[in-house]
């Protein structure tokens, strides 16, 4: 993690403001730039990227993937007809 201070600030109270942010939001930070001015603190920080699982909808279920589905559920999920958004270069009176 980058942290960059700007101010009277210790090593110790930056610190500080990364457990306070990662806490509130809980991500972890990529960066942080703490800029002090008298009693006041300017963070401005990044939050470390966050991989995307995809989350369908099958038969009523919200489901990340289907390693533990039985045979049953996994038939089910392979005779399901699946939709298109087909030509979408059809004009429309």
């Amino acid at each position: 993690m980058n942290i960059e201070i700007t101010g009277n600030a210790s090593t110790q109270e930056a610190l500080a403001y990364v457990d306070y942010l990662e806490e509130k939001y809980g991500r972890k930070l990529e960066s942080l730039d703490v800029q002090l001015d008298g009693d006041y603190a300017d963070l401005n920080y990044k939050f470390a990227h966050v991989p995307f699982e995809r989350i369908r909808r099958i038969t009523g279920y919200l489901v990340g993937t289907m390693d533990h589905w039985n045979d049953a559920k996994t038939a089910e999920e392979s005779d399901r007809v699946k939709h298109s958004l087909g030509d979408s270069s059809m004009e429309l009176f």
